[in-house]
Parts: structure tokens; sequence; C-alpha cells
């Protein structure tokens, strides 16, 4: 075998993994960084992105078949799924080109390959040893499924589900949660059936309960089906069709079912155990400062317990090369991460909801503040229903934002900042907000939690 010495060996090339790679060459350190697929992973190949330009192509979709409510005359013909799907892989390849010049720039070494963790902080790509007087582990997620329902035909993923060649008349989805909902905006826009199934009594159940009420109706309104508190049973398929099965008897069909219960941490046979990684169920156990219990080896990203997101991979990486570096870098907890659900209406959230607040401070030491975006210009210009819901102490700093419409995921930053920086609505109410725009929405709920509404009660 054959070894290469550097300052750092990454172990997977996702937002985790790339971002603490190009961070850390930043600060001059030698950096090997090894992936087995493609430079970006899940959430630029697979994931975010692609899935963000179908939610786009399916809002252009409503947007063309609602067009005489702004006026405008306009036909809708089809949804070219081919051109779609030209249209997404056009970003993905932009962003991925963008990706690999920006790696080369830095002199990042990228080694094409499956790596295993070895002893002694490396990692053993086939015939070749790769030495860091670090090693990052950012191996990421897959789709999970349930036990005994394989992906495979018309049971598909969401991998799957990006590169359909078809539009399905009807489709199945089990699991409302992100992945679910997004997936259900996109095919309804498209002009199929949707049918959610999920075992808990709400969709979106991470989040917010007014929240997730206000989505069920928007969706509602719109025809997508939710069955609520059901729990999946078995599926049989055919070669046009799937038949679910739940436990209470009831059968659904469909021309597909999306199988979206959530996403599993990627470790499994890459050496963690026999390294001596503590792990729990299939996760990497991590310190405060994202620290393995084996000196040198640190974990980032969705192998992590906790939020699977992008941006807290990124967050990650970049934390643990500057900790790498000497640096003192605060640790970010997952309630002060922002999450968005790129759904119609769109979810965002930050910081504590409502039953965590009350939970945690007293329901009667916290007040929730909701602002109906009926009464906000720019959501009625855009055509969105909402809300605006704000968590403060009581006499204390905000503790949470949750907002619900079209668009609103472009909010949630000043959302972070009042939570994370522990603002009192009395501080935020002073702030202007430029009209017409979403954002006044926030501005109206500070002003009412600060005891002085404008265009709304108390």
């Amino acid at each position: 075998m054959t070894t290469h010495t550097f300052d750092i060996v990454v172990l997977g090339a996702g937002s985790g993994g790339y971002a603490a790679a190009l961070r850390a060459a930043e600060l001059g350190k030698t950096v090997a960084l090894i992936e087995k697929d493609k430079v970006g992973g899940t959430c630029l190949h697979r994931g975010c992105i692609p899935t963000k330009a179908l939610l786009h192509s399916a809002e252009v979709a409503h947007t063309v078949k609602t067009a005489a409510t702004y006026g405008v005359g306009a036909t809708f013909e089809n949804v070219d799924i081919a051109g779609v799907h030209k249209y997404r892989d056009n970003i993905v390849a932009k962003k991925f080109k963008g990706l690999e010049g920006l790696v080369k720039a830095r002199g990042i070494t990228v080694v094409s390959g499956e790596g295993k963790l070895g002893a002694d902080r490396t990692v053993i790509v086939g015939d070749d040893v790769y030495q860091g007087e670090n090693v990052i582990l950012a191996t990421g997620s897959y789709s999970r499924s349930l036990p005994g329902l394989e992906i495979s035909g018309r049971i598909i993923a969401s991998e799957q589900a990006l590169t359909l060649p078809e539009i399905p008349k009807k489709v199945l989805i089990l699991g409302g949660g992100v992945i679910g909902v997004e997936f259900a905006s996109v095919w309804h826009a498209f002009g199929a059936e949707v049918t959610i199934i999920e075992a808990l009594d709400r969709l979106v159940p991470n989040e917010d309960a007014a929240v997730s009420k206000g989505l069920e109706r928007a969706f509602r309104r719109r025809g997508i089906t939710s069955k609520l508190g059901v729990r999946f049973q078995s599926a049989t398929q055919t070669d046009t069709g799937v038949t679910v099965t739940m436990e209470d008897g009831s059968t659904l069909e469909g021309d597909y079912l999306l199988v979206a219960v959530g996403r599993g941490p990627a470790t499994a046979n890459l050496g963690f155990e026999e390294a001596g990684l503590t792990m729990d169920r299939g996760f990497v156990i991590v310190d405060d400062e994202l620290r393995t219990n084996i000196p040198g080896v640190w974990a980032v990203g969705d192998i992590v317990p906790g939020l699977q997101l992008a941006h807290r991979g990124f967050q990650h990486g970049i934390a643990v090369a500057e900790r790498i570096d000497g640096q003192t870098v605060a640790a970010v907890p997952d309630v002060e991460v922002p999450k968005i659900t790129y759904c119609s209406p769109e979810i965002a959230s930050v910081g504590l909801n409502e039953a965590q607040a009350a939970e945690k401070f007293g329901a009667d030491k916290i007040k929730a503040y909701e602002f109906n975006l009926a009464g906000n210009a720019k959501s009625e210009i855009i055509g969105t229903g909402g809300f605006v819901k704000v968590i403060r102490e009581i006499d204390g700093p905000i503790i949470g934002v949750h907002l619900l419409g079209d668009r609103v995921g472009e909010l949630i930053t000043e959302g972070q900042l009042a939570v994370v920086w522990e603002a009192l609505p009395e501080d935020l109410a002073p702030l202007i907000h430029a009209h017409p725009t979403q954002s006044e929405a926030l501005g109206e709920a500070f002003l009412a939690l600060a005891g002085k509404p404008l265009h709304a009660l108390s």
C-alpha cells in the first residue's frame, strides 16, 4: 500500500465534507477530500438543489394555471417532464462545475473511491492509505424505508422520484414530513392526484402545531388528500400500480408509492465500529465540538444525531476546520438552526415551538402572537395565505419564530438573528421593514409583542 500524508483527510464530499475542506485549505492546511461519487454529495446531486428546481417548475405550472387571477391571459398545455429534467440537470451541472472550480482553486486533493476509516487517523481507499493529522467523517445519509418494504419498481424513494420519466396520474406518499410534503406540492402542481399517508396525527409533526394545521388546510383547499393517524401495514405492486394496506384494513391505490419516512446515517461498512468509534443506531456520537471518542477524528453533518440539513452540515464543516486550526468556535445548537420546508405554502422556523416553550418555561411564562398574511400587502399581491408566529418569554426575549406562506423561507434569517441574539420585541419594534414586503409581517408581530400593534389587534 502507498501512504499519502495530509494535514486533514475528509471522508465524504457532501455539504459538511466539502465545507470543511474548503475552509481548512483557506486556513493553509493540506487536504485530501475522498468521495465515492461526486463532490457536492446528496444535497447537490440528489437532494436540495434538484428538488428545489422541481418545486420551481411546479410553481411556474401553478402560476400559469392561475394566471387569470392576475389579469393575465395564459393557456396551460402540459408539463414536459423531459424539459423539467433538462432544466433541473442544467442547474445541478452549473453548481457542480462551480464547486469543482472552487475545490481545485483551493488546492484540495480530490480522491475518487470508496474510503474506509482505518487505525491511527487513516482512511483506506483501495491500495492507498491517506494519513491525516486529523480526519473528518462526513459520509452523509440515505433514504430510509420500513421493515419489509423494499424500494424497487413502483415503490420508490426520493432519488427515484427525482428522475421519474412520467407524471403519475395518482401517487401515494408514505410520510408527511419534509420530503413527503415537498413532493406532494410538485406532483399536485403537475396534475397528479396525491394522497399523503402519515402515522402521526398531523403533517410536518416536528413543526409548531399551528403550522401543521395551516398546511393541512392549504393542502385540502388545493385538493391534496392527507390520511393522518393511520399506520402503514404493507404494499404490493404490479407492473402498473401499487396497493397500500393500512393496519385498520383500509387500502389505497396509486401508480407509485413514494417512501418518504426520513433519512438514516450512511455509516455502515465504512470501518467506523472496527476503528472503535462510539456509535448509536448508526449515528456517530460526538461532543459539543464535534469530536468523536477517538483523538483527531471528527464527525459532521447528517451522521451526527440531530437535524439533517445541508446548512447544518456547512456550519459543522467550517467549525471543525477552524477548531483544528486552534480557533475558539462556539457550538451552534440545533434549536438555533433555521429550518425550511419548500412545499407550497412554504414553512420556515427557528427556535422553540409553542409546545416546547411551554414545557421549558411554563405556559404562563410565554406569549405567542400570530400575524395573518391576509394583513400583509405583498403576500396578498403574490397570492399566498399563511401567517407569522413569534413566541417570547413574558418580559423576555424572542424564543421562537414560525412562518407559513409562499416565499417565507427568505425571512427566516431575521428570525434566526432574533432568537440567537435573544432580542426583545421592544428592541426590534423600532426597526423599519420596507414596504411593501413580506418582512413587514415579522415587523407586525414584533410590534404586537412589544405592546404597540400597527395593522393588527394585540
